[in-house]
């Protein structure tokens, strides 16, 4: 299916009809899904410039999806969550995911047009060409990625990159690509059966890569396979991403171009799978977003908890988490705290609802045993501390009574230890 500006998610057809009229007439393009599933799989083939997302539908709800969206490092455009009935607790909980903002219904026309050109306005820059593999990684994994994709890059042969959702395939495309060569990527594969020697053309000389064929439609591949056979005449490298293993892809690809496709096979590797990689990576992401308090950095125990994490959505997730806690945080160091607090609102729950979800689990510090006694116990004290406040949920009262410290002692070790107070956590301490 080829891309369209504005996807709507609702399982009430006439308000998809309505919203869908409304704007097409302000000269946009719109798509339909009728339920979670079908915007799972439009998802899945395309990206829209961003989605208008119902809270209440009876297969998921828009909360889940947006969850599982940013678990799975999807959550690549701006989305707008709808409701006629959503709490406040509801729409907080949205914003924090990742959502951009919240239109109650029956939504106004003013505020659904103004809504609709904030999102469009807020289209993420495309990625830049980096020497090397820096924006993977720098460890021995990566570097042995690098000297495979050096070796495959000789030959013209199609390049079918595999892994899972978010792991860096169009970093790895653009790194076989020759600097300054044309670098063609569709946000929608089923643009090769709309103009698929439009495509060709483009890329001369350069790259076509394609993001995810393992949801290519029957129609599009009969194009690329007729596309293949023009590839060497153009000079056109084609580069392919499936995230779906090929036993998955045979009972639903045509047997000629899985073939040709897959005479060259490059795994990427999981981000789990060279974690030491994440403390530089998370600090090269975090050093290019433009922030209102100055120049941030991850505390020790913050960056521990990101290294320690098992990244789903990979490289797309890590960037995601990293981009909203340099947005939300206000002070020049991301601690732990936050870093906790977000990553069990997008992590996978063990069922219920969000408020009886359990804190996320925090792995106690590699602890520097060279420094001296004092230096290393307040090491150790700023840890516990922040873990008790995390486990409390904020509120002053109960953690004084649990660690047996009086209040205003409390604090004055909070201070001492350079632990920051949010302000709703002060007001929460004789909850």
């Amino acid at each position: 299916m080829a891309s369209q500006d504005i996807l709507i998610v609702d399982d009430e057809i006439g308000i998809r009809e309505l919203l869908s009229e409304i704007l097409q007439d302000e000269g946009y393009s719109v798509a339909e899904a009728e339920n979670a599933e079908a915007a799972r799989r439009y998802r899945n083939q395309a990206i829209p410039k961003m989605v208008l997302l119902d809270i209440w539908m009876p297969d998921t709800d828009g909360v889940t999806l947006l969850k599982e969206w940013s678990r799975n490092g999807q959550l690549t455009m701006p989305v707008v969550m709808m409701s006629g009935h959503a709490t406040i607790d509801t729409a907080v909980e949205a914003t924090r995911i990742g959502a951009l903002d919240f239109l109650e219904k029956p939504i106004g026309l003013q505020k659904l047009l103004a809504v609709v050109k904030r999102a469009m306005s807020q289209q993420a820059a495309p990625p830049k060409v980096t020497q090397g593999l820096q924006s993977l990684g720098s460890s021995s994994t990566i570097a042995a990625l690098q000297e495979t994709l050096d070796q495959v890059g000789k030959q013209p042969l199609p390049i079918l990159l595999t892994g899972e959702p978010g792991a860096g395939y169009e970093l790895c495309a653009r790194y076989l690509t020759p600097a300054n060569a044309p670098f063609i990527a569709p946000n929608a594969n089923d643009d090769l059966a709309i103009a698929p020697q439009d495509l060709l053309n483009r890329a001369s000389g350069g790259t076509l890569f394609l993001r995810d064929i393992a949801w290519l439609e029957r129609k599009a591949q009969l194009s690329l396979l007729g596309l293949l056979p023009k590839l060497e005449k153009q000079k056109v490298r084609l580069v392919c991403v499936s995230s779906r293993s090929l036993d998955q892809l045979v009972p639903v690809f045509d047997p000629e171009l899985l073939r040709l496709l897959t005479q060259v096979i490059v795994p990427i590797p999981a981000l789990r799978e060279h974690a030491e990689d994440i403390p530089m990576l998370a600090n090269q992401l975090l050093a290019q977003i433009p922030n209102q308090n100055g120049e941030q950095h991850f505390s020790r125990a913050a960056m521990q908890l990101l290294s320690q994490q098992s990244w789903p959505g990979n490289l797309d997730q890590l960037n995601n988490v990293v981009k909203s806690l340099a947005l939300t945080c206000r002070t020049p160091e991301i601690d732990v705290l936050p870093v906790s607090r977000l990553l069990s609102q997008i992590g996978p729950t063990q069922g219920g609802d969000a408020a009886s979800a359990p804190v996320a689990a925090m792995p106690l510090p590699q602890l520097d045993l060279d420094l001296p006694l004092r230096e290393a116990r307040d090491q150790f004290e700023k840890f516990y501390l922040e873990r008790q406040i995390e486990l409390a949920r904020g509120n002053m009262s109960r953690v004084a009574e649990k660690i047996g410290l009086e209040r205003t002692h409390l604090y004055r070790k909070l201070k001492q230890l350079g632990i920051q107070m949010q302000k709703k956590n002060r007001v929460q301490e004789d909850d």
